[in-house]
């Protein structure tokens, strides 16, 4: 068996291991590594796309992406199957934006003709222009919209951009977002409502120009 043909078997075996979540970590905690590879392979990319909306930066988003994993690993022995282990992981990978945002706040200043993140993706706030209608036209607003709704995403505070992408990028429900930020769960979605009002507000120029177009 050559190398690559055993990656590609290693990574068909992970693809394929069905157990949950909480029971491959305390399969990983007895020492089996297998689990843990099939963890990362099942949360590295969502992992990455939260933490690049989150930071804006690819390169530091990478970095933060190794941290947790590593977290994750030194934390093994601390961890017990009454937390959910995505509760358990994002808290993880929130507080390390936390750091880094408390490390890098001189430097948070956005511009809003910088694409921020790059990470593609539907977004419910994405879906205010619809693919019918002038082609060109449409197109060009809708690349527009990508980028400014990127960067309306970045211009909110830290509660509120980390609430909406968890909801709208990772799909956690209210309670497990209030288990990872700490706070109840009534204020959680005060957090999400002001969000979406504040994105809103910011993309309505290129909501107008969409209408325009119809």
């Amino acid at each position: 068996m050559t190398a690559a043909s055993g990656l590609l078997r290693e990574k068909m075996l992970v693809a394929q291991d069905e157990r949950g979540d909480e029971a491959l970590m305390e399969a990983y905690q007895r020492g089996n590594s297998r689990a843990f590879d099939v963890l990362l392979q099942r949360h590295k990319r969502p992992v990455y796309n939260f933490l690049t909306r989150q930071v804006g930066d690819r390169e530091l988003a990478e970095d933060l992406l190794q941290e947790v994993f590593l977290r994750v690993i030194k934390g093994a022995r601390k961890y017990k199957r009454e937390a959910k282990f995505t509760t358990w992981l994002y808290t993880i990978a929130r507080n390390l934006c936390v750091d880094n945002a408390r490390r890098a706040k001189h430097r948070r200043a956005a511009s809003l003709d910088q694409p921020i993140g790059g990470v593609e993706g539907r977004s419910t706030m994405g879906e205010l222009v619809s693919d019918k209608g002038p082609a060109v036209d449409r197109q060009v607003i809708g690349r527009q919209l990508q980028q400014r709704l990127k960067a309306a995403v970045a211009q909110l505070s830290e509660e509120q951009r980390e609430v909406f992408l968890m909801r709208e990028t990772l799909q956690m429900p209210f309670k497990e977002i209030a288990e990872v930020v700490g706070c109840p769960e009534n204020t959680v979605k005060s957090r999400m409502r002001y969000a979406l009002e504040n994105l809103r507000e910011l993309l309505a120029e290129y909501r107008d120009l969409a209408r325009a177009v119809h």
